[in-house]
């Protein structure tokens, strides 16, 4: 054990346990691990502060400065206050809108927030209710609001919570408001944080957001007749004890479906996430519920939502009859195809148009778009890079849809994070459009593939939790840096990206990479058309391979051969990248 580590971290706990600034559980909970002849979870809580980087913050809930808790919810928000208050100055009224997913102490945080904006004079508008991630991004908006925090940590751990803050756009914040708050926050002590707002300052909303975004989300259907005729669609939907459940079935309702069945067991508020293991969709586990209700009700899709209701998973029968998991590369393919495809057959498209993917998605979005002369911006990970460029091409192109590998979609512009209210109610249409030909979303899946190619995609996480962690996947990164490889499973690499330098090597010429900002990412491309990514996860103590490649497929009966050759390549990639 390193003993000066265990020492500063002493006696940081050591105030922790003794000031009257934090309350009597607190001190309590302190000095339990203080006590504790094992000192890991000590040195865990203490070790750093819980960084509130450029999306927010989100940690492990619990007491200590590395920890999720209403005093390093307190620094944030006083910080980002501060920045408000400066960057607003010349503002008569200065107000922000707060949201909650369902997640344990989500209420007490979103009530501390609202309590300290209040403090500082800035007016707050907080939901009722918990409410998707997307509908804090519209409500910022659609109240003119100058700033947004959403109390959520999305698909993580149920131990996990997290603290976005999104900017009057109604986008997480972007440079230069990002380091700005970040310089706020830092400089603030517990000290520093002012409590006791008035009550005039903090004003609920809830039913009349809702139906404006409700209403909005309805303007996103391409062909209602087809939902029409397929009114009786079976639709399995789950929210996974979250924050969907709000709103996605009424949204489904709205577009005309009359054949949706909820998993009841995860309609119910629950941050435990009792009936899953991980409540993330992008886990075929996270399905098995609803998979179970849609082979009972013989339903055409399933659909779910994670529980703030940004990301979508959906599945459907294969070829075999078998209920499969759409990953959120093909999700992806599928909006994209069926959203440029339909507004070509509506004479809908103007020229204009953009797209949006993220740099670690398929590179078969490109080749959709390229067909159709369509402009595709290509991003870094997180949907804040999306929405920034929304911002960009704003008033000058039309953007009819972006998403990532994630699982997370957007189709329209008036709000500017992942939506998977607008997405369910979307895909749910695309599989009436195709069950009006006679055909299954699986089969416009495989028409994608006999149309465009084949491609298979594999991300591997390497998880390293702790400080140790840390250490070992910053190192990870550096030896990728030092030893990039020449050739990734026989295939030699042909362009190498790297995202922190903003330089990439092709074909042995070095060039400029132009993004708005520099990422720890980096990528291979090889000759073969393999693509790895590289880069450490924002939002949880892991390194992520993002492995792209591809395999013979002529006909849909090729399916299941393609994949088990692109997936005995990946094995090969993995054991090249010394990662297994």
């Amino acid at each position: 054990m390193d003993n000066e580590l265990l020492k500063q971290c002493m006696d940081v706990a050591q105030v922790w346990a003794t000031s009257e600034i934090f309350d009597p559980q607190t001190r309590a909970e302190v000095k339990a691990m203080m006590e504790d002849d094992d000192k890991s979870m000590l040195i865990d809580s203490f070790y750093q502060t819980l960084e509130f980087g450029t999306g927010g913050l989100r940690g492990v809930m619990g007491a200590g400065t590395n920890r999720m808790n209403i005093y390093t919810v307190g620094t944030a928000t006083q910080g980002l206050a501060n920045y408000l208050k400066k960057n607003f100055a010349d503002r008569e009224k200065i107000s922000i809108v707060i949201g909650t997913d369902c997640r344990n102490n989500s209420d007490v945080f979103a009530r501390r927030a609202a309590d300290i904006m209040a403090a500082n004079g800035i007016y707050v508008y907080i939901f009722d209710e918990m409410r998707p991630t997307p509908e804090v991004s519209f409500a910022i908006r659609h109240l003119k609001c100058q700033s947004g925090i959403n109390i959520t940590a999305s698909h993580n751990p149920r131990e996990y919570n997290g603290y976005k803050a999104y900017w009057e756009d109604g986008a997480q914040v972007l440079k230069p408001h990002d380091k700005g708050i970040i310089e706020e926050v830092e400089k603030c002590s517990y000290e520093d944080v002012k409590t006791g707002g008035d009550e005039k300052f903090i004003i609920t909303i809830g039913e009349e957001v809702d139906k404006a975004y409700l209403d909005a989300i309805k303007t996103l259907s391409i062909d209602p007749e087809a939902i029409m005729r397929q009114k009786d669609l079976g639709i399995i939907y789950t929210p996974l004890h979250g924050a969907g459940m709000m709103i996605v079935p009424q949204a489904l309702k709205m577009w005309g479906f009359e054949n949706v069945h909820c998993v009841p067991e995860q309609m119910i508020k629950d941050g435990n996430f009792p009936t899953v293991v991980s409540p993330n969709p992008e886990n075929a586990e996270a399905l098995t519920l609803a998979i179970k209700l849609a082979k009972e009700k013989n339903a055409d899709i399933v659909i779910a939502s994670d529980p703030d209701a940004d990301r979508i998973a959906i599945s459907c029968k294969n070829n075999k009859g078998e209920w499969a998991i759409i990953n959120g590369n093909q999700t992806m393919l599928i909006f994209l195809y069926y959203i440029i495809k339909n507004r070509v057959d509506k004479g809908l498209m103007k020229g204009d148009e953009f797209i949006v993917k993220t740099i670690v998605t398929t590179e078969m979005v490109k080749k959709v778009a390229d067909k159709y002369g369509i402009y595709m911006g290509d991003v870094y990970t997180g949907f804040k890079w999306i929405a920034n460029e929304i911002k960009i091409n704003e008033g000058k192109k039309k953007y009819i849809g972006g998403g990532e590998e994630s699982f997370g979609f957007l189709a329209e512009d008036f709000c500017r994070d992942k939506d998977s209210p607008s997405a369910c109610c979307l895909i749910a249409e695309i599989c009436a459009w195709a069950k009006d030909q006679g055909k299954s979303l699986w089969e416009i899946l495989m028409e994608i593939y006999t149309e465009y190619g084949f491609s298979y995609n594999k991300a591997v996480n390497v998880v390293r939790p702790g400080k140790s962690g840390a250490d070992e996947i910053k190192q990870m990164m550096e030896d990728f840096r030092k030893n990039a490889p020449r050739e990734i499973a026989g295939s030699k690499v042909v362009t190498y990206k790297d995202f922190r330098s903003l330089k990439a090597i092709e074909d042995g010429v070095e060039k400029d990479i132009v993004m708005p900002d520099t990422s720890n990412v980096l990528q291979y491309f090889c000759q073969d058309g393999t693509k790895v990514s590289i880069r450490p996860s924002g939002t949880e103590p892991k390194i992520k391979f993002y492995i792209e490649t591809g395999a013979h497929f002529s006909t849909p009966a090729d399916y299941d051969e393609a994949c088990h050759e692109a997936e005995e390549k990946c094995a090969v990639i993995i054991k090249s990248l010394g990662i297994e």
